[in-house]
């Protein structure tokens, strides 16, 4: 057998065994391969974004100022909606703390002078402008009445506020006097007008 058929033959012989190899691998690959959602026609939902929504940015700045405009009513009617309830996240300066809510109680469950005071100060002044003297010199007695009794009524009050606050809060830090001008100031108010509004009933043991 001459040289160049035993190359020819040796070259077949290598090209069979390469082919079967591969097309064994094909096979292989082809039983392991597992195709891709994508490939299958199936889609995958995508996840909702999670945390705060935000809201689509307004079209002009009309639109813009308008959803400000309305934003910010809503945020005043939410604090004056607290403040009347006595939510301390709304209350002003002067009226947090448990010794200023525990003043207003003490107010609140007593009728005071100080609530007439304004209707008295009403009817003296127009009486002072009546000109007949009898009329101008009850109105001046009138209001004489009425200065006096808002006085002592603000000392039971400021006497009652010590007591109290003394007994409850022993530690305080809270000035006294401050807390009597508070209760006074609060006292003069007419109990509908006060804010925040009461929390006791008139006659209520403190």
């Amino acid at each position: 057998m001459s040289p160049l058929f035993r190359r020819k033959a040796a070259d077949l012989v290598e090209d069979a065994t390469t082919s079967v190899t591969e097309e064994a691998s094909a096979d292989n690959r082809r039983k392991n391969y597992t195709p891709s959602k994508k490939e299958l026609g199936v889609v995958t939902p995508k996840r909702a974004p999670q945390g705060r929504r935000v809201e689509a940015a307004p079209a002009d700045r009309k639109e813009a100022a308008k959803v400000m405009r309305e934003r910010q009513r809503v945020e005043r009617a939410e604090a004056s909606e607290g403040m009347r309830n006595g939510d301390e996240r709304y209350l002003l300066a002067r009226d947090r703390g448990p010794e200023r809510s525990l003043v207003r109680d003490i107010v609140d469950s007593r009728r005071t002078v100080g609530s007439f005071f304004i209707a008295g100060a009403v009817v003296v002044m127009v009486g002072s402008v009546v000109r007949l003297q009898v009329v101008q010199i009850a109105s001046n007695i009138l209001w004489a009445l009425l200065a006096l009794a808002v006085v002592v009524d603000s000392i039971f009050i400021s006497q009652r506020i010590k007591k109290v606050v003394k007994a409850r809060f022993p530690e305080t830090g809270q000035r006294m006097g401050s807390l009597y001008l508070y209760g006074i100031m609060r006292a003069l108010t007419f109990r509908r007008m006060r804010v925040p509004k009461p929390k006791v009933e008139l006659g209520a043991k403190i």
